[in-house]
């Protein structure tokens, strides 16, 4: 089954960490991070950052890809970022995030994409016959370069041995404490209730 829906299939296919965030873009060059998929599908959205007056940044997401106007009701005081249109545009992206464990951190975090090259790849190897449970094996994410030259790099490996009853029971955890990823949507908390 596709990691994607189609609609996300098609929209990344065009040509248009800290905390409880597993963030690619924190990695430093030549550095990398491995982790597990803890859903089988991810949340589908796109976003749009705004900055405040006092030079604040926030993320706000949309379900379904929203007009300019409607980032601008949305974002209320905050200035939308400029899209490569410039004035007048909003720089909306697709976006993908998923419960994920962090090896390196020990811990269930959220993994929030925009990066079309990492999504275009989870969904690649989550259509291989290969890998029909793209929630039992582990992936390895790495990073080359920064700013514009920016490469990363997904490779799916084996499942570390003696890791699934921890990945479990983190798991298992983060959910009985109300994680819920749909929070990231107006944005709240996934791993607490507002």
């Amino acid at each position: 089954m596709a990691f994607l829906s189609k609609t996300a299939s098609a929209t990344v296919n065009s040509g248009s960490s800290g905390g409880g965030y597993l963030n690619p873009s924190k990695l430093t060059d030549g550095g990398s991070v491995r982790f597990a998929l803890l859903a089988d599908q991810p949340l589908e959205f796109f976003e749009c950052w705004g900055t405040s007056a006092e030079g604040q940044n926030k993320p706000f997401r949309f379900l379904q890809e929203p007009t300019y106007d409607e980032v601008i009701v949305e974002l209320g005081d905050f200035a939308p970022r400029e899209g490569r249109g410039g004035p007048g545009t909003a720089d909306i992206k697709f976006a993908i995030a998923a419960p994920v464990f962090n090896y390196d951190a020990g811990t269930v975090q959220v993994m929030s994409l925009t990066q079309k090259s990492i999504i275009k790849e989870l969904d690649a190897v989550s259509q291989m016959e290969d890998y029909t449970d793209i929630t039992a094996i582990d992936f390895t994410l790495s990073k080359k370069g920064s700013g514009l030259t920016t490469e990363y790099t997904l490779r799916p490996v084996p499942r570390r041995k003696g890791s699934q009853e921890h990945i479990d029971s983190a798991w298992i955890e983060s959910r009985e404490a109300g994680f819920s990823l749909e929070r990231l949507i107006t944005g709240g908390n996934p791993f607490k209730a507002d």
